[in-house]
């Protein structure tokens, strides 16, 4: 297992990974939470992958650099799932990846993304890839009824979380979201290799 997230390489022993990818980095927002996820699970043999987007405002080259990320991960690392994990423009950028990537993608995970290129996408999902999907009720930036959009056009297993009064950048809760993050990815990967 893995999580793929920008600029940094975590790895360790299993062979599932998460992929985290965002406009910004992640680690400069929700307290550095994607860094403190991918440390807090490579202790438990999920390997961590942080990419950096070459052109954060283009959806489609930021998902090729996703595809990019998912492909070292499967044919260098060995990886037999993969999770996902976007923040805002990432949200797409994760979803559109995961439908490419059907074979290998087990889980989504998005964090204040956008309904462009989300919303109608996320239905073209594997069936059985699950898919949380986080917002904070105060973000200026994206409305949380972007998450709700995509949310109720996800197959099961899916769940949304608004975040009351939190912003964009989902500071204000954390901690929270890293417990609730880190719990589904540990599920949703964990459950796909247990014999």
């Amino acid at each position: 297992m893995s999580i793929l997230s920008s600029h940094h390489t975590y790895y360790s022993v299993r062979r599932c990974d998460l992929c985290n990818w965002g406009r910004r980095w992640l680690g400069n927002s929700c307290n550095g939470i994607i860094p403190r996820i991918c440390t807090s699970l490579a202790r438990i043999g999920i390997d961590g992958l942080r990419v950096r987007y070459r052109h954060p405002n283009d959806l489609l080259e930021s998902i090729f650099d996703v595809l990019a990320g998912v492909a070292f991960l499967k044919e260098r690392r060995g990886t037999k799932g993969i999770g996902l994990v976007g923040h805002s423009l990432g949200g797409a950028v994760v979803i559109q990846a995961a439908v490419k990537a059907s074979d290998i993608v087990t889980t989504v995970v998005t964090l204040d993304t956008q309904s462009y290129g989300a919303a109608h996408e996320i239905s073209k999902l594997k069936q059985g890839t699950s898919a949380l999907i986080i917002h904070g009720t105060n973000d200026k930036v994206l409305p949380h009824s972007c998450s709700e959009q995509v949310y109720q056009n996800a197959h099961e297993p899916k769940q949304i979380v608004l975040c009351e009064g939190v912003g964009h950048g989902l500071d204000e809760a954390s901690e929270e979201i890293y417990g609730v993050v880190c719990g589904w990815l540990l599920n949703k990967l964990l459950s796909q290799h247990i014999p």
